[in-house]
C-alpha cells in the first residue's frame, strides 16, 4: 500500500490481470502477453509488471516459462471478483497471509495454555457457526468469535489486540469465504467445519506443533479456495 493508503501500482496491475484472468480473457494454460506489451497496456513501467506476475506466481495462478514467457496455471473462483471490489482483492490476501502466521502462533500456544473455561467457549463458538451452517447462513460472527476464543486462551493480550484491531477487515474475508462456501457443493462447507474441529482437537489434546499446522493450513485453505480456484 502507498502511504495515503492506496494500493501501489504493483497491487492495481495485480488485481486487474487477476480479473482479466478469472473473466477467461487469458485462460487456463494460455499465454500472457510479454512484459513490454503489458507495461503498455497498463501504461506503467516493466518493474512494476514483473512486480505483479511474481505474486501471481507466488499465488500459483500463473507459470513462468523460460523462453517462452507466462501462462495461466489456475483461474480464481469466478465468484471472487463478482464479491469484491477491484482494488481490495490484493488486502484481502494479505489479510490472510498475516493471519496463517499470528493465529498459527496463537494456536499452538492455546494447546499450551488453554483451561477448561477456553475450551467450553470454543466449542459454545463452534456449535453456533455449525448451527449457522446447517441452516444456510453466513455464521460470521460466530467464526470470529471462535478464532477470538483461541486467542485468549493464549492468555497473550497481543494476540487478542490483533485480531480485535483487524476485526473489520478479516469479517470482510471470512464474509466472502462463507458467501463462496453457501454457493458451492456440500462437501466444502463440512470441510470448513473439519478444518476447524482439527484444530479444537489438537488444543484440546494439548498439542502445540499439531494446533499450530492445523490452524495454519485451515487458514491457507481458505485463502486458496478464493484466489487459486480449480483448474
Amino acid at each position: 500500500m502507498s502511504e495515503a493508503g492506496r494500493p501501489s501500482l504493483a497491487d492495481q496491475v495485480y488485481d486487474q490481470l487477476l480479473t482479466q484472468i478469472t473473466d477467461e480473457k487469458y485462460p487456463v494454460h494460455g499465454r500472457l502477453p510479454n512484459e513490454t506489451d503489458l507495461a503498455e497496456d497498463f501504461g506503467v513501467s516493466r518493474p512494476i509488471i514483473r512486480a505483479a506476475l511474481a505474486r501471481l506466481r507466488t499465488d500459483g495462478i500463473i507459470q513462468s516459462r523460460r523462453g517462452s514467457g507466462s501462462y495461466v496455471l489456475r483461474r480464481p473462483d469466478r465468484q471472487v471478483v463478482s464479491f469484491v471490489p477491484l482494488g481490495s482483492i490484493t488486502d484481502i490476501q494479505k489479510c490472510y497471509e498475516f493471519r496463517i502466521d499470528v493465529e498459527g502462533a496463537a494456536a499452538a500456544w492455546a494447546a499450551q495454555r488453554r483451561d477448561e473455561d477456553d475450551l467450553a467457549e470454543m466449542d459454545r463458538a463452534y456449535r453456533i457457526m455449525e448451527a449457522n451452517y446447517l441452516q444456510k447462513e453466513l455464521g460470521v460472527d460466530a467464526d470470529q468469535q471462535l478464532h477470538l476464543a483461541i486467542a485468549r486462551a493464549t492468555k497473550n493480550t497481543f494476540f487478542v489486540s490483533v485480531l480485535e484491531s483487524l476485526g473489520p477487515q478479516i469479517a470482510f474475508g471470512v464474509e466472502l469465504s462463507r458467501s463462496l462456501t453457501l454457493l458451492d457443493v456440500p462437501l466444502r462447507q463440512e470441510t470448513v467445519l473439519a478444518e476447524h474441529r482439527a484444530v479444537l482437537d489438537a488444543i484440546r489434546k494439548g498439542q502445540p506443533q499439531a494446533a499450530s499446522a492445523a490452524m495454519r493450513q485451515h487458514i491457507t485453505a481458505a485463502k486458496d479456495r478464493m484466489f487459486i480456484g480449480r483448474d
